[in-house]
């Protein structure tokens, strides 16, 4: 119960990835802010869940992430209830699966907005207070392809990269203050969007489901099977505990392999 006292926001957290990172803070001790765009009463129900189920507190923001306005409203809310926003895991993330010249710009402001300048506020809106406090994490959840290129994914590329250099500038700056900043590159999750994806693939193809997944993980994470959303929570937690206070600025790899290959 190393994180009991401090409160952790995670962005896109009512389901998916985040809510496991969200559960393994939780299930260390720390309060919760869950988010996303999702009906009020399905995060409501979200965060009292996580609550009950590991002794913490919790609330919900339904905050735009597209809106500064509305970060901040975030951060004013969160704060009010409990204090201080001492973890920031920024999860929330928009990505579209088409050629560059199929984007509409809308989609591309969409996803620098929610994967990328979410963060820079969050974090510009949550340093003083962890400054104040000598005590502070910040994680961004980046992706295999921060460090790789892939084909009809410009958005998701370009923002996971540059999330990486943001991580890496924040370290350094806020190395003497008591505050870290890392971030998890994991590999293929087994998120919402990923299994949709596969299941459209197998449509297409007149495959089984397993068929579909064994054919997508070629070329992928070497050890032929998901990265489980329990994995990447562990980590999270591992880099806002007190036995991470040396590790900044690091990318961890949870792609079984994908990297290394």
């Amino acid at each position: 119960m190393g994180l009991r006292g401090r409160t952790a926001l995670v962005t896109g957290s009512f389901a998916g990835l985040g809510h496991g990172i969200a559960e393994a803070l939780a299930a260390a001790g720390a309060n919760l802010v869950i988010h996303g765009l999702c009906d009020r009463a399905t995060g409501e129900a979200a965060a009292a869940a996580l609550a009950e189920a590991h002794g913490v507190e919790a609330m919900f923001s339904g905050a735009d992430l597209r809106a500064v306005d509305e970060i901040a409203a975030m951060m004013t809310a969160a704060a009010a209830r409990f204090g201080r926003v001492d973890i920031l895991v920024n999860n929330a993330v928009v990505r579209h699966f088409k050629p560059v010249e199929a984007f509409d710009p809308a989609e591309w402001e969409a996803a620098l907005a929610v994967n990328l300048s979410a963060a820079f506020h969050l974090a510009r809106l949550g340093v003083p207070a962890m400054k104040a406090a000598g005590w502070g994490r910040i994680v961004n959840v980046a992706s295999i392809y921060g460090v790789r290129g892939a084909e009809n994914r410009v958005d998701y590329v370009t923002t996971k990269s540059a999330l990486l250099g943001m991580t890496r500038a924040l370290a350094i700056e806020l190395a003497r203050t008591g505050i870290t900043c890392n971030a998890v590159s994991p590999g293929t999750v087994p998120t919402e969007a990923i299994v949709s994806r596969i299941a459209a693939l197998a449509a297409e193809a007149g495959q089984t489901q397993a068929e579909a997944e064994a054919a997508y993980m070629v070329g992928r994470n070497p050890t032929g099977r998901f990265v489980s959303v329990a994995a990447v929570g562990a980590a999270v937690a591992y880099l806002c505990g007190p036995d991470a206070a040396d590790v900044t600025g690091a990318n961890l790899a949870i792609d079984g392999g994908w990297s290394a290959a």
